[in-house]
Order: structure tokens, then sequence, then C-alpha cells
């Protein structure tokens, strides 16, 4: 469905692309601005790092987007997302990240999907995009390879910045290189298995688990872990990033099975290089590792 906005009154008239977005000029040329002004990236989830995503992307300068979410504002949320107030709990997280990256951009060509992404409607969703960029929920298993593999399908390239800690662990999935499944190699294992295959093989330097003071606090069995606005908003800083060299064919993309991870709290980066992805020695090491330090949470309470 389309969104259609109502701008507030007397500022549509007054807005100017060329204007908004001078700044970005000298980091990139206003022939690579007007490049990002047409392009079109889809954004599955829009609240924790996916609010963050758009309304990043949305001063970049980008001209059209695919947003996708099926959940409401709670108060839960308001120690990380984007979109959460008191003004805004209990409404839809598409509909309130809509607003406020129109109210960026009021030109913006933005379609919702207030069902978020499923079987039923991901062949509209990824129709048309440059760029796919990963804002699910980290247990979205089903969507998520769903998303991925139809990305692969179709040659869209593919970015995700995953907050874990007070950090970000970022990857790439480029077209004709290796694959999500080929990488994390989910297949038919049990939620919990894919939970842990999913954050060793984000992050296996694991620079976030030194200073976890609640391990209570992650179960991967009941889809529950904690979360932090610094994550949150790093990751929009290294997402749109990368969609930017992406999007533009300007500077080294490292894609799967390259990984990196920076956390602020420990000041480290980690740039990881996994060939075989969760089927490399070291990967595997890491999975067992992290089946014994999770072991607690791989269990339903």
């Amino acid at each position: 469905m389309s969104f259609l906005p109502t701008p507030p009154s007397g500022k549509a008239a007054a807005f100017s692309y060329a204007r908004a977005f001078s700044r970005n000029i000298g980091w990139v040329t206003p022939a690579e601005q007007e490049l990002l002004r047409g392009k079109r990236v889809a954004i599955a989830g829009a609240g924790g790092v996916g609010g963050y995503h758009l309304l990043a992307l949305a001063r970049l300068g980008i001209g059209a987007f695919h947003i996708a979410d099926f959940d409401t504002f709670d108060i839960a949320n308001f120690n990380r997302q984007a979109g959460a107030f008191m003004s805004t709990v209990g409404q839809p997280k598409v509909d309130v990240a809509a607003r406020m990256a129109l109210d960026i951009n009021p030109e913006l060509d933005l379609r919702v999907f207030p069902d978020g992404v499923h079987g039923g409607n991901l062949d509209a969703f990824l129709d048309g995009v440059d760029l796919y960029v990963d804002g699910l929920d980290f247990f979205a298993f089903d969507a998520r390879a769903q998303t991925y593999a139809l990305c692969q399908r179709r040659g869209i390239p593919a970015t995700m910045a995953a907050p874990l800690g007070m950090g970000v662990a970022s990857m790439n999935f480029m077209p004709g290189r290796m694959s999500f499944e080929e990488y994390f190699r989910w297949g038919n294992l049990s939620e919990p298995d894919k939970a842990l295959r999913f954050l060793i093989g984000l992050a296996p330097a694991g620079l976030h688990r030194p200073y976890l003071v609640e391990p209570s606090a992650v179960n991967l069995a009941e889809r529950r872990g904690p979360s932090t606005v610094m994550g949150c908003q790093l990751c929009a800083g290294v997402a749109v990033t990368q969609a930017l060299k992406i999007l533009l064919g300007r500077g080294r993309v490292l894609a799967a099975p390259h990984a990196t991870q920076y956390d602020a709290f420990r000041d480290k980066l980690a740039h990881t290089w996994r060939p075989g992805g969760n089927r490399h020695p070291l990967q595997w090491l890491s999975i067992q590792i992290g089946r014994h330090f999770y072991s607690k949470s791989l269990r339903a309470q």
C-alpha cells in the first residue's frame, strides 16, 4: 500500500531537496547525491534498529523506501527505539517511522507494509529495490531467512548491523557471493540453535560478552535479551555507511564470510574472516563455547 502524507501547513512549499542535503556535499559529489535521490531501499523492521536506519538514510537523501513492521510501540521500547514516545504508545511502528521520515523529506516515495514481511508480500516488498537493510528483530528467524533468500535470487545486495551490548556487529551479503544460509547454516535447526548460530556468526570475536553483568537477562529459548540505545544508534551509522558504499559503488565492501564488530564500551574493533561460515573450524569451536556460555539461556524457564 502507499502511504500518502499530509504535510504540515506551510512546510511543504519551503522544502528544497538541494538545500536539505547540501551539507552532504564534500563527502559525496553533487552527482552522487542525485544518484542517492534516485535509489530505493527496503527496510524490514521499524523499531530498534530499523527506525534509526530509516531516519539516517532519509537524512542521507535516499529518495524512496519500502518499510515493513507489524508491531506497535510499547513502553518497553523506550530505552532504544527511535519512534518510541508517550505520544506514540499503541501506534503502529511503521506509521510512526513513516511520519518521521516524511518530516525530514516530504518528497519521499514511501510504501509501508503494515503486516511486516512474510511469504505473501516479499515479492512486492523487494520489487524494484536497490538495497535491502535488515532491521528485523533478532528472533525473526523465518522472515529473515526468506528475505535473504529472495535477495540472493534477485541479485539484491543486503546489509545488516546488529546491536550487541554497547556496540555493533555488521555483515554484507552481496550478489554472487556467499549467501545468508551458506554462512549461518540454519537449515532445520531448532529456534534456540538458530539464535546461537546467529549470535556467534554475527560476532565471532564476542567483544560484548565480558561485560554482560546480568546473564539471566539473556534467554534465547524465550526470545528475550537486553539492548542499548548506544548499540542501536551505532548500528545506523554503520549500516548507512555500508549502504552509501554499495549504492554508489565507492569504497571497499566487505562481504560474508567477512564480519566486523565494534564495541564502544571496550574501545575495540574486530574484523573476522570465516570461510565456510559456521562450518569453519574456529566458528564451530566458537559455537561449542557459546553453547556452554549460553547453556541456561538455551532452555525455556
